[in-house]
């Protein structure tokens, strides 16, 4: 992880230079494996998040601040007896172990000062948070690790704390470069170095030790370390970031991918990506922790709840194509409804010519130019001219249900349709409040059941707004809601609408008040309306436009749907900016 030994001294230095002296104020467990501490100092209140969660362990400043439960748990009340108003005279970390022990002087229930530390072990899946007094004795942890899940190493109450297993790797801090260089050679075997660095220095995270490499060899490694030149290469790069780790001078980057993809962080400014990433420097290590944990945390809740309603979205549409289907095999068997009328009047015509109790009779088919005889069954229960009768009542339920059948299919077509266009929004959402939206929206629609007051309408978000070259404000829809907000309300009857061409996709608004627009306009704001559709990964997208007048939304219709007249068509190419945005 990326968290490492270094990154963690950094952290260590951050708190002391900042928090060093100062009194707890408020403790609070926001769940249960996070710890929240909010310490007074000269320059003001400083949080301090300590986090035992395995997918983002973590000790450092904090400005999040999340809600806490009504009732206090146990290992919250624990804490606010045992460090209430306590002073933080310590911040220390063993060696470049992935823990550092925050030291406070509290007061105990007899008024005498006692010692007591909070251990944050930031390992993975085995993070915890333990509180443990001035003998060495666990008070209490986050977790507690009994036989049961581990036998090497318990954290229980009144055990006596100990550190981890120590592993066969060189303390950066105290090792010369040349004897950790030797022992990397040592471990390399072939391929990448970076896998030796990593296994021969302690405290340094995958992207760390991949930067040595880089620093020493570039790209590519393929040489021998036991040649003067590639082992003295090495040293220099390992010499760097002893350096690094001896004067604490490492800076806080975070790394940045295509999307706003927040992926990595490292103290050191990497260098091995190129340009194929984007590199942010933050104000300071509690800023990028939160920025990387926030981005990273709202990514995977977006993939969760994005799952979520994408096996709605498919359940719906198989539930409503096996409509469909049954309805189309009902609507194919009422097209022989002419011939139960047929039979009816042959029968009605033949009623003397009938035994009663008869399954079935011969007559001439007067409607067939040739007379030929056709064989009607019959129910020999029924008298002749009931089983007339039952012909004609079978014909006019089957012409009645044509007729409905038709307009149901119709209107689960429409539905179709429109869950087709939630879920093209959907594969373009993103960020968490269009999620919302989108399941707002299907909540109205009456595809979620809400639990009545239990959750809050999500604020609505704004359309997105672009400026075209010729100075042009643009707005795009987000979805099929903001859709019907920004052409049928917001818009202006004299701006220009812009659609993709029988492909779901956002309403595009050109704000001109009836002025002629320039070409180039139309073009940026047709390649826009191309890119927020099903279509942006075509090479040419037709896209109509007229004015908003001519834009209509039938009684009844679905969010986002509305009919036109009057449109011409643009075949252009897909575009996500434009104007200035685009150079």
């Amino acid at each position: 992880m990326a968290l490492d030994g270094i990154f963690l001294r950094h952290i260590a230095k951050e708190i002391k230079d900042q928090a060093l002296g100062g009194r707890i104020t408020q403790i609070h467990q926001p769940n249960r494996d996070e710890i929240i501490m909010a310490i007074r100092t000269m320059e003001g209140t400083r949080k301090i998040l300590l986090s035992a969660r395995a997918n983002s362990p973590r000790v450092s400043f904090t400005r999040f601040a999340p809600e806490n439960p009504s009732v206090p748990p146990m290992l919250c009340m624990l804490l606010r007896k045992k460090l209430g108003s306590g002073k933080l005279v310590d911040v220390r970390q063993p060696e470049l172990e992935r823990i550092l022990f925050l030291d406070f002087e509290a007061v105990n229930e007899l008024g005498d000062k006692v010692k007591i530390t909070v251990a944050a072990e930031i390992m993975g899946k085995y993070s915890n948070v333990i509180i443990i007094d001035e003998e060495g004795i666990i008070i209490d942890s986050l977790k507690r690790v009994d036989m049961t899940v581990s036998s090497q190493r318990l954290v229980l109450p009144g055990l006596r704390y100990e550190l981890p297993p120590p592993q066969d790797k060189l303390n950066i801090l105290s090792s010369e470069a040349e004897k950790i260089c030797e022992k990397i050679k040592e471990n390399y075997s072939g391929g990448s170095v970076s896998k030796a660095v990593i296994a021969s220095i302690q405290g340094i995270s995958p992207v760390v030790s991949r930067e040595v490499e880089y620093r020493a060899f570039g790209d590519f490694f393929s040489g021998s370390l036991y040649e003067e030149k590639n082992f003295q290469s090495l040293v220099n790069a390992v010499e760097d970031l002893k350096n690094t780790a001896e004067n604490v001078s490492g800076e806080p980057y975070i790394l940045i991918k295509e999307g706003n993809n927040a992926f990595d962080f490292s103290f050191m400014c990497p260098k091995q990506y190129g340009d194929a990433v984007e590199i942010k420097k933050c104000q300071s290590f509690g800023e990028l922790l939160d920025t990387y944990y926030s981005t990273r945390d709202s990514a995977e809740r977006m993939k969760v709840k994005s799952k979520d309603l994408h096996r709605l979205l498919v359940n719906i549409t198989e539930r409503l194509s096996k409509k469909i289907n049954l309805q189309k095999a009902q609507l194919q068997q009422c097209e022989n409804r002419e011939e139960l009328r047929i039979k009816g009047d042959l029968l009605q015509a033949n009623l003397y010519r009938i035994e009663r109790g008869a399954n079935s009779v011969t007559v001439e088919n007067f409607y067939d130019p040739e007379m030929k005889p056709i064989t009607i069954e019959l129910d020999p229960a029924l008298s002749p001219s009931v089983n007339a009768q039952r012909y004609y009542r079978d014909y006019r339920k089957a012409k009645t249900a044509e007729k409905y059948l038709k307009e149901y299919i119709e209107k689960a077509m429409e539905e179709l349709e429109y869950i087709d266009a939630v879920s093209d929004e959907l594969e373009r959402a993103e960020s968490e409040r269009e999620l919302s939206q989108i399941r707002l929206e299907l909540s109205e629609q009456g595809y979620i059941k809400e639990p009545k007051g239990k959750r809050k309408p999500p604020a609505a978000l704004p359309p997105l707004e672009y400026k075209s070259s010729d100075g042009y404000k643009i707005l795009v829809g987000r979805n099929n809601k903001q859709n019907d907000q920004l052409t049928l309300k917001q818009a202006n009857n004299n701006d220009m609408w812009l659609h993709t061409k029988d492909i779901h996709g956002s309403h595009v608004i050109i704000e001109s008040d009836g002025e002629e627009i320039p070409d180039r306009t139309l073009v940026e704001a047709a390649s826009l309306a191309a890119y927020h559709s099903k279509a942006r990964e075509s090479s040419k997208v037709p896209v109509d436009y007229t004015r908003v007048r001519y834009v209509k939304k039938p009684a009844g219709a679905k969010p986002g749907m509305v009919i036109y007249v009057n449109n011409k068509t643009l075949y252009v190419e897909p575009k996500s900016k434009i104007g200035e945005d685009e150079k």
